[in-house]
């Protein structure tokens, strides 16, 4: 069974492809013009075992929001056309990392339902590098759950480092998803008393 999920979105703002298969081995080839973001895509992708290919062209003379937020939306649509109809997986799971002093906690329920809890601390540092405003982080996770129809709980109790803050959510999600997504050998059919998700 592939699991694999494309998505191709086009706008006046940016221009995405987004290819993911669940059961890769993190190889990854991610280029979006925002180091930073990069940076982090390739953490989903090394440490969730997906092999992850982002492609955007984006209005970077303006900002970086629309690029971040549309590979996003497409990252998240392509994550959940490569769970077709999720018979078999694990469906829920959850993941701490640390990074140095900060702590990341992150539970998904691959629930075919949006929803977003998201903490982390406050006062840190606005941006990380030229193009990365850390407010883009809940933005990010908000996007992705949007399209992948995921419900998602990101928790960062306490950190300093604005780059460990966001850098430990991300492979804390990567690790999550990678869970969720794995196919359990128990479960014959859709891990759901509703019998869809």
């Amino acid at each position: 069974m592939s699991r694999v999920g494309r998505v191709e979105r086009t706008t006046k703002e940016t221009s995405v492809v987004v290819e993911i298969n669940l059961d890769g081995t993190g190889r990854v080839d991610v280029a979006t013009g925002v180091g930073f973001f990069d940076h982090m895509l390739d953490q989903l992708g090394r440490h969730g075992l997906f092999d992850l290919t982002v492609k955007t062209d984006g209005d970077l003379h303006i900002d970086s929001h629309h690029t971040i937020e549309d590979t996003s939306l497409a990252l998240g649509a392509a994550f959940r056309q490569a769970l077709g109809d999720k018979r078999g997986i694990v469906r829920f799971a959850n993941a701490s990392v640390p990074l140095d002093e900060s702590l990341a906690q992150v539970t998904v329920d691959l629930s075919g339902r949006p929803y977003l809890v998201h903490t982390e601390p406050e006062n840190m540092a606005p941006m990380i590098g030229p193009d990365y405003d850390t407010t883009m982080t809940r933005h990010i996770l908000e996007s992705f759950v949007a399209q992948a129809q995921v419900a998602l709980h990101v928790h960062v109790p306490y950190g300093r480092n604005a780059h460990h803050i966001v850098e430990c959510q991300f492979k804390a999600l990567a690790r999550a998803l990678r869970y969720a997504s794995e196919i359990d050998p128990r479960q014959t059919g859709i891990p759901s008393t509703k019998g869809a998700l």
